[in-house]
């Protein structure tokens, strides 16, 4: 019997999320990191004057990724303690280093220190997938910066803009949420080795009072583990603040990708674009015409899940009593590691969708000239005030004429005929020749060529470069 038909498997790990970001919170990259972060415990302590030997320095580096998951997981059904059953674990492959392993720690030094690491380490890959998607709506933009479109304003059609104009919009508002995490990275640090209550205490004793190898071993730790440095004050854990802000920014991911989803659906409605649509996909179990945006939908269906999960940590940092209390533990290792398997999931189905965006042009014109005479009446009417008109009375022929032509479209299914109703009133002192020379689309994108290009090279290009080109690679550091 396959036994994993009989469980629970979340989606994430089966359908959605994509290995890398499951690796940063696997099992195996959480205990390897705890056996990473007491070796740079154990350097530093020994760097400052324990005394510790460096034959037991090198007992834990051979050992810090062969991790005996086995002996801990055995030695936790006695102890009901995962650290110190990785603590006992660690030792029995390291006999010279066992009696200096977690000197001086408690057991926050290795899990919150190590939740933070991981909060780095899935930021990198959000980054670089993001980056991905601002590289392919570039692109896009680039090539359709020219094309116009009918612009919409409470979803009614307003006046123009471009198909390219329109995605710098959805490239911005995630430039602005790269902005922020790197914004929220920059700001990371550690939380060293406090100690149980943040006081340190057990480090007076080790270090028999002194303040300044205290302060040299956790700016120790914090170098050897790639951190500017530890959080100057805390209680046992690091604030739970910092799990809500990093949250705050994946809702902000799924909010930009919610807005080009919805975007999407309605395009794909009016068969002005699609998303990708594979040759042998089926659309409808029942209507074998349907070309579903499914792809869309799903962005859509998680972004709602990150927008609502990342309350989560918002209210277990308001609940953290005094110098800690252990009801966020559950809470965080969920709601944390969701957030970001649905942000990658999210973001994977983003540069599939970016990579293979269609446009139906002739569909996109058609639906422009359907309105465009509305839209040029304001035109007409100043040309045939600047060839003697009166304005209030064209402004009032404009009106009941757009009136009438809107009522023959939409009451008897005919031809916008509001031209044709223009050029017979003698009211207008304008041929038919003229008025339809208003009728050129690319007089109403305004500057939306010139603005794609500008916002690309200012904007979008130093991301790329920075997140993309680079090649930055979502390989584990720790």
């Amino acid at each position: 019997m396959n036994t994993t038909k009989e469980i629970y498997l979340s989606p994430f790990s089966t359908r959605y999320a994509s290995k890398e970001m499951q690796a940063v919170f696997s099992e195996s990259f959480k205990f390897r990191t705890w056996r990473k972060l007491w070796i740079a415990l154990a350097k530093a302590e020994k760097a400052l004057g324990l005394e510790i030997t460096d034959d037991q320095i090198a007992e834990l580096e051979a050992f810090k990724d062969d991790v005996n998951f086995e002996v801990a997981e055995a030695r936790e059904k006695i102890v009901r303690h995962d650290v110190m059953s990785h603590v006992f674990a660690y030792g029995q492959q390291c006999p010279k280093a066992e009696p200096i392993i977690h000197l001086g720690a408690t057991s926050c030094y290795v899990g919150d220190n190590t939740d933070v690491i991981i909060l780095k380490e899935a930021s990198l890959i959000i980054l670089k997938k993001a980056a991905q998607v601002v590289k392919n709506l570039s692109e896009f933009a680039e090539e359709y910066k020219s094309l116009p479109c009918l612009a919409y304003t409470h979803l009614q059609p307003a006046q123009l803009t471009t198909v390219g104009k329109r995605a710098t919009l959805w490239i911005y508002e995630l430039c602005q949420d790269i902005h922020e995490m790197e914004h929220r990275l920059e700001e990371l640090l550690l939380l060293g080795s406090k100690g149980t209550t943040g006081t340190q205490a057990s480090f007076m004793e080790l270090f028999e009072g002194d303040e300044e190898k205290i302060k040299k071993m956790e700016a120790m730790i914090a170098t050897d583990m790639g951190f500017k440095g530890c959080v100057p004050v805390s209680g046992q854990t690091y604030s739970r603040k910092v799990d809500a802000y990093f949250l705050s920014v994946l809702s902000g991911f799924a909010q930009s990708a919610y807005k080009f989803s919805n975007d999407m659906r309605i395009l794909q409605s009016f068969e002005e674009m699609e998303e990708p649509f594979e040759k042998n996909q089926i659309g409808s179990s029942a209507m074998p015409y349907k070309r579903n945006p499914m792809r869309s939908e799903r962005i859509s269906a998680l972004a709602r899940y990150v927008i609502v999960d990342s309350l989560n940590p918002a209210l277990t940092a308001g609940t953290q009593w005094f110098e800690r209390t252990l009801d966020d533990s559950a809470n965080k290792r969920i709601s944390s590691a969701e957030a970001f398997l649905a942000v990658d999931s999210i973001l994977n189905i983003y540069m599939n969708v970016t990579a293979g965006l269609v446009v139906y042009d002739k569909v996109v014109e058609r639906r422009v000239m359907e309105k465009l005479p509305f839209m040029a009446t304001e035109n007409i009417m100043m040309k045939s005030v600047k060839k003697g008109g009166n304005r209030q009375e064209l402004h009032e022929g404009l009106r009941t004429h757009s009136h009438a032509a809107a009522a023959k479209v939409k009451l008897e299914g005919g031809k916008n005929d509001l031209i044709e109703r223009i050029a017979a009133d003698d009211a207008f002192p304008l041929t038919l020749e003229e008025i339809q020379a208003e009728l050129n689309p690319a007089l109403y994108i305004g500057r939306s060529a010139s603005q794609v290009d500008e916002f690309i090279k200012e904007v979008a290009q130093p991301i790329i470069k920075k997140w993309h080109d680079a090649e930055i690679q979502a390989e584990l550091k720790v």
